[in-house]
């Protein structure tokens, strides 16, 4: 599980920590190029108030485009990543999620969070040098989670799982650029749906210095709102990945400060290619292509997202 050097596996550090004196937006950043700083400076802000939906791109393409849809910040998916490159979801190697994050952070304008699962170690030792390797990708937060991998032990014991926490925080306080700590209880997706469990997690994880919690698979206005207020003031992320039939404005009620979607918009795009793909398989039939957009509306988008990247 241990990552390799990432100078030998040719990973670019995505800029350096370097400060320019640019102007920001209240909520966002209003230029192209912006320092990672920068960058880490406006996704720290987006978490003091209000409520923002933080979409999961799975390739630069995917970046770049809901970037264009005004997205003040993105997050990669573990699940979207690995499905594009031929893997199950979380079977990929810690030096190709790294090289991952470092693509997807230099592409974007806007802070991206990174879903760095297990942190690719059981030692805390291990787990830190992951930590500091992840911060030094670009990315403006990280998430570790308690789940094990192992599906006769999910979850962590809860001090251990407290361990790796304390063991992320001090790694991402020692590698400096104020990166968002994003600490998660899996239990709800890795069959242990235990509230009472998954707050008393979120509650220590807070204690230990996560900057925000998440806890995946809980889906109900209860069991949101009940997360929301055991772990307040700091904020928790939800994962929307259905039609659950909460709007951002509903979340925001709720006391929601982030929503992620997962690998969810990944999959929407995967499941209209195997629908268009099996039709033209089975039937011979071509009709899935109606409707579709034309490859001169992706084209100008993306010529002129390019210039406006090139002229910065």
């Amino acid at each position: 599980m241990a990552c390799m050097d990432a100078s030998r596996n040719g990973i670019v550090l995505a800029r350096a920590n370097v400060a320019r004196s640019r102007p920001f937006l209240s909520r966002g950043i209003s230029m192209a190029n912006p320092s990672t700083t920068e960058k880490r400076a406006v996704f720290r802000r987006l978490h003091d108030a209000g409520c923002f939906v933080i979409p999961n791109p799975w390739n630069v393409g995917s970046a770049r485009y809901l970037q264009g849809l005004g997205f003040k910040a993105l997050a990669t998916t573990s699940s979207g990543f690995a499905h594009s490159q031929g893997y199950v979801d979380e079977a990929q190697s810690c030096d190709q999620v790294l090289a991952h994050f470092s693509e997807i952070a230099a592409a974007s304008d806007v802070p991206v969070n990174a879903d760095f699962e297990d942190g690719f170690a059981d030692d805390l030792g291990r787990l830190a040098e992951n930590v500091t390797r992840c911060v030094a990708t670009g990315v403006a937060g990280l998430s570790i989670e308690d789940s094990t991998g192992d599906p006769n032990r999910p979850l962590y014991d809860f001090d251990i799982a407290l361990a790796r926490v304390k063991a992320a925080r001090a790694a991402i306080d020692r590698a400096g650029g104020d990166v968002v700590f994003t600490a998660r209880s899996e239990g709800f997706i890795r069959g242990r749906p235990d509230l009472d469990e998954t707050i008393r997690r979120l509650k220590a994880f807070a204690d230990a210095g996560a900057d925000c919690l998440y806890s995946p698979g809980i889906k109900t206005r209860e069991q949101i709102e009940a997360t929301v207020k055991a772990v307040a003031p700091k904020p928790i992320n939800f994962l929307n990945s259905g039609a659950f039939g909460f709007t951002v404005k509903d979340f925001g009620e709720m006391g929601v400060r982030r929503i992620s979607v997962g690998g969810t918009l990944a999959r929407v795009a995967m499941h209209a290619f195997i629908k268009a793909a099996t039709e033209i398989a089975k039937d011979g039939k071509f009709d899935s292509f109606a409707g579709v957009v034309t490859n001169a509306e992706l084209n100008k988008f993306f010529a002129d997202d390019r210039a406006k990247r090139t002229s910065s």
